[in-house]
């Protein structure tokens, strides 16, 4: 399995689109949480999103609750493309047949591409992490503000969850990909999932309905979102939730992330590869 992982980290860094995802998950980052706010604080684009929080929800203090609070929706959506293009790209290619006649069974090939994804995933939340860092350090200089910063405890929390969360939708990504065959038909599912169903669940149907309050109880989004609320996240950021405890969210994701993994396996294994 070493083999196949050092194979497709090599791939991923070659691959031009996983390093503009990087770029623009750090730039959907430090907009939302750094940047609109300091508009808003400094009198300009009031009517923007993010604009009403004060300086001191983005001080070195509240350094893991921002890191992770994009992870339920926008940083989730770039893992799910990540998760996509690793796996889908070689039915693009049609490139799983070169894969499988090298002598390495389907399970060592997909092992490989799944710990590949998960360092992948480690790189994204140690960027953002690194990210607002420098970004809240900037605001506390700028400002006068104090420069506390988060205990080691509390840091590897964050990046253990915001890992977690990442991995699961890389993974759901890599399962989409494999069930449909492809990059095009999984990366719209994906994400009209991530970008409006559990958007519209979660703001709209839930209060409303109380059954699907109940269900989303279940779902991964919802559970995503409690956990980086739990760490601090701002309640006013899209996908950020407060319906379960951090000890069932942080389950109930971890769940969700065997469910993908095996029922991916279970597919490649079963199933011809064209």
């Amino acid at each position: 399995m070493w083999a196949s992982t050092v194979a497709e980290l090599a791939k991923m860094a070659r691959r031009p689109a996983n390093w503009l995802l990087l770029g623009i998950g750090l730039a959907l980052a430090l907009t939302f949480t750094y940047l609109l706010p300091l508009a808003g604080a400094s009198g300009s684009g009031s009517a923007a999103p993010n604009t009403d929080r004060p300086l001191e929800e983005i001080m070195p203090a509240a350094l893991v609750g921002n890191s992770v609070g994009g992870l339920p929706v926008f940083l989730g959506a770039i893992a799910l493309v990540v998760g996509v293009l690793a796996v889908g790209s070689e039915y693009s290619w049609n490139s799983w047949k070169t894969l499988l006649t090298q002598g390495r069974s389907r399970m060592t090939v997909y092992a490989g591409k799944l710990a590949a994804l998960a360092v992948a995933m480690l790189v994204l939340v140690l960027a953002v992490f690194a990210m607002g860092a420098l970004a809240s350090w900037l605001v506390a200089v700028s400002s006068d503000g104090p420069i506390i910063w988060p205990g080691v405890a509390e840091l590897g929390r964050g990046v253990a969850a915001g890992w977690l969360i990442a991995m699961t939708w890389a993974a759901m990504g890599a399962v989409l990909a494999i069930a449909l065959r492809g990059v095009a038909l999984p990366l719209g599912l994906g994400l009209v999932w991530m970008l409006v169903v559990q958007n519209l669940l979660l703001g709209i149907a839930a209060p409303l309905v109380g059954w699907i309050g109940d269900l989303q109880r279940g779902l991964p989004g919802a559970n995503a979102g409690s956990l980086v609320r739990a760490l601090g996240a701002s309640p006013a950021t899209p996908g950020v939730a407060d319906v379960a405890g951090p000890l069932q969210a942080a389950l109930v994701v971890a769940g969700y992330l065997v469910l993908f993994a095996g029922v991916g396996g279970w597919l490649l294994r079963r199933r011809d590869v064209l």
